[in-house]
């Protein structure tokens, strides 16, 4: 029994090896690609010199190519990555918690609610403002989750209050609120209605230093929480009895690990607009790869949702002849696999 466990966490250690050394290859190639193409060995090399701080390595390199990459490119990349794996985690925890494989951060209107917090910064013209519309947005989806969890709980039978099936319906039900809201404000917004559209279909353009920081540290906290409540995570999936039996506490671990996979996703949203289908897709795809094992789920998914976001921002930007909003692309490619996943799963 030893040897098998120890053959599990080896063969998990060389996936996520093997997953970090493609991820850190996607990051050097998007670095390179762009208008201003930047050779692999000199962007190994400034990267080099800016890590032991050898300043003859990084005054002997054009200062064009220092503002590409540490004020433009690093920024945008970095923070694509850590979104992605943000998304991951926070799907990884929706469709372990509420035991649907078609579950993803904006199963409970956590994206609607980011949304429309938006948009109100945006009509009411505080996009100059410092992080007004992130916060804003970041608001909003905080508020669409804690009215979901109030509209599913129930005091007479606070257990079933707490299941899938109604905290899915009353997610569907304040999503669908909000987006008449947001429609409205559309309507009302004239010549912000663009602004609002095109912040709507998600982009990691004119990203900076302070939104990487910010999304990594919301990152850590909800990795540790997701490692720490892993085991209980695979419990719940024995169904509500068999956990309670082997005592995990239902109702305050469902509680925590929603509002971790909401943050995450709140966060991620704030910063970067809405992205779907990366915390459905991602999970469900490395699930075939690990089994059902969240602590084996979790960390890998992190690093091929930074890898899979990455490489479709990396397309949007640079291969593209025209740079399209990536919540498009994900949106375009997740669509199809959304469709095969419920088909799947529909006829089983």
């Amino acid at each position: 029994m030893d040897t098998s466990i120890n053959i599990l966490k080896d063969r998990t250690i060389y996936l996520a090896v093997l997953f970090s050394f493609f991820l850190i290859l996607m990051i050097l190639i998007s670095l390179s690609m762009g208008y201003i193409h930047i050779p692999m060995m000199d962007i190994i090399s400034i990267l080099y010199g800016k890590t032991i701080s050898n300043l003859q390595i990084l005054d002997n390199t054009s200062e064009t190519y220092l503002a590409v990459i540490f004020d433009i490119r690093l920024p945008r990349i970095l923070t694509c990555a850590i979104v992605g794996a943000a998304l991951a985690v926070s799907g990884s925890l929706f469709q372990g918690i509420l035991l649907n494989p078609l579950a993803d951060p904006y199963t409970l209107g956590v994206s609607a609610g980011a949304a429309f917090g938006a948009s109100i910064a945006i009509l009411l013209n505080l996009s100059a403002a410092f992080v007004s519309v992130p916060a804003f947005a970041f608001t909003g989806a905080c508020t669409t989750l804690f009215l979901v969890l109030f509209l599913s709980y129930s005091s007479k039978n606070p257990m079933s209050g707490l299941s899938s099936n109604n905290l899915i319906l009353s997610g569907i039900i304040v999503a669908a609120i909000l987006s008449a809201g947001i429609s409205f404000l559309k309507f009302i917004a004239n010549e912000q209605v663009s602004v609002i559209i095109f912040w709507l279909m998600g982009s990691f353009a004119s990203k900076t230093w302070l939104d990487f920081w910010v999304v990594l540290i919301f990152l850590m906290i909800g990795l540790f929480i997701s490692i720490f409540f892993a085991r209980d995570l695979n419990l719940i999936s024995l169904g509500a009895k068999s956990a309670t039996s082997l005592g995990v506490d239902l109702k305050k671990i469902t509680i925590i690990l929603l509002v971790t996979g909401s943050m995450l996703a709140a966060v991620c949203v704030s910063v970067s607009g809405i992205i779907g289908f990366v915390g459905l897709l991602v999970p469900h795809t490395i699930r075939f790869i690990t089994g059902p094992d969240n602590r084996k789920l979790i960390p890998l998914s992190m690093i091929a949702g930074a890898f899979l976001l990455l490489f479709a921002d990396t397309i949007t930007r640079a291969v593209l002849p025209h740079e399209i909003p990536i919540g498009v692309l994900t949106a375009l490619t997740g669509g199809p696999v959304f469709c095969w996943i419920f088909k799947k799963n529909r006829f089983k």
